[in-house]
């Protein structure tokens, strides 16, 4: 096996997945131009790709290891890909939505696998350094996505899905000759797809009443309906879960007080990071009337400096613990909020207004996200450990559906300007919210520092 061959490939894969989730977030007001259609029915082009991933995920990670890594791998590569043409050439919002579904579909056969693959063909004591660059194509993929996103949609909103297109092709190609065929698991029970069925409908349920929330008002019967639905849906989704062999979430782990504590701080924190990422977005174009490309670049100090901050984070931790680390990211990503709502207003004042809160918000990102992560892993036994970091992906991707869908809903169709800015605090005031709980769920994750610095 020669890892130097398995890193571009996995890595350009999993650099696809990510950008998708940065790329479309700055195309969305120029789709919403040439499909004339609202806000509440473009978010499910955000909201389609994180319900679907979410559910499939460990799922598919379940699936690799019944039918192998390598074969779940190179399908999931190609059906993103061939997803992704079908998202360019999408005539309506229905038909985008339903493409976005299944590119999330093989979004989730590429992200389990990649790792095992690359595991799979590094040595022993090459590992962490592996898991580090893997892990760290997410940060550039976010860092490069909001730029990447602008320029393309400069040319047409369409290249932010064509751009996948010979980046896919070129890694399936050099995956059929490069990656490790792995030794299968021994054939367990088949992992629950009814379960995972159950959460995709409770969960886009969740959302619909969310979002209808915003023009039937939070008693209308579309609302109460979407609400109530998935309510029942993930009432269900549990009850499978409890009982089934191989089921989508293991439940007894929820019962380890600090895997709980950081999965339920993964998902605060992400409905906080999802709702300030779509409003810096929409801000910058719908009312300092910004191009595709002037957003991209406006929003880019943020993601591109969570990288460096995320490498830092680790040592932090270790030398003061998860918890007093998440404080100080929960503080960071909260202070970013508290500079919008003091300081922004109608006329464009970038460097004064929207950059420093750019900035702290990726500060915030970059101490708070490394160390859910961490604390969640840190929690479980190793054997455990692979479980686990699908969960917490999955509660990341939840959270990320319910920051979109409450944005929606908050921001609705203001009639003034004056009543679009309210909408946009808003959205702030519940990032607020979010971490105000968030700092309370990380109390659990008190642990005494390592002497180690």
């Amino acid at each position: 096996m020669r890892p130097r061959g398995v890193l571009p490939v996995v890595s350009a894969a999993v650099f696809l997945a990510n950008l998708d989730l940065f790329v479309v977030n700055v195309a969305l007001p120029v789709m919403n131009e040439d499909y004339d259609t609202t806000l509440a029915a473009l978010s499910w082009v955000l909201n389609a790709y994180a319900i679907v991933f979410a559910a499939l995920l460990v799922v598919a990670g379940r699936l690799a290891d019944r039918y192998g890594h390598r074969q779940v791998f190179l399908l999931g590569l190609a059906v993103f890909t061939a997803a992704s043409a079908a998202c360019a050439l999408a005539p309506g919002v229905g038909t985008l939505v339903a493409a976005r579904a299944v590119q999330a579909a093989g979004a989730a056969m590429l992200m389990p696998t990649s790792l095992a693959l690359l595991l799979a063909a590094t040595p022993a004591e090459g590992r962490p350094r592996a898991i580090r660059l893997w892990a760290s194509v997410g940060g550039i993929a976010a860092g490069l996505g909001p730029v990447a996103g602008g320029l393309l949609v400069e040319a047409d909103w369409r290249w932010v899905f064509l751009i996948n297109l010979p980046f896919g092709l070129a890694a399936f190609a050099a995956g059929l000759r490069a990656l490790p065929a792995l030794p299968r698991a021994e054939a367990g029970p088949f992992p629950d797809l009814a379960g995972a069925a159950l959460l995709t409908l409770g969960i886009g349920a969740l959302a619909v009443g969310l979002v209808r929330a915003e023009e039937g008002g939070w008693t209308g019967p579309e609302t109460l309906g979407g609400l109530a639905a998935g309510a029942a849906a993930t009432a269900a989704f549990l009850w499978r879960s409890a009982r089934h062999p191989a089921p989508v979430v293991e439940l007894p782990l929820l019962r380890v007080r600090a895997f709980a504590a950081a999965n339920t701080g993964a998902l605060l924190f992400t409905v906080a990071f999802a709702g300030m990422l779509l409003t810096a977005v929409l801000w910058c174009q719908d009312v300092w009337g910004y191009s595709a490309l002037a957003t991209g670049l406006a929003v880019a100090p943020g993601p591109l400096i969570v990288p460096p901050v995320t490498l830092a984070t680790g040592a932090l931790t270790r030398r003061l613990g998860a918890a007093p680390v998440l404080w100080l990211g929960s503080a960071a990503f909260g202070a970013g909020l508290l500079w919008w709502l003091a300081t922004a207003g109608e006329r464009p004042s970038y460097a004064a207004e929207l950059l420093p809160g750019m900035l702290l918000t990726g500060l915030g990102v970059g101490l708070a996200l490394p160390t859910l992560i961490g604390a969640s892993a840190a929690s479980l036994p190793p054997e455990r450990f692979a479980t686990g970091s699908a969960i917490t992906t999955m509660n990341r991707q939840i959270g990320a559906v319910l920051g979109v869908a409450l944005a929606v809903s908050i921001l609705g169709t203001p009639a003034t300007a004056e009543a679009a800015v309210d909408g946009f605090r808003g959205v702030w005031l519940l990032g607020l919210a979010a971490m105000a709980l968030l700092a309370a769920a990380a109390v659990p994750l008190r642990v005494r520092p390592s002497p180690a610095g």
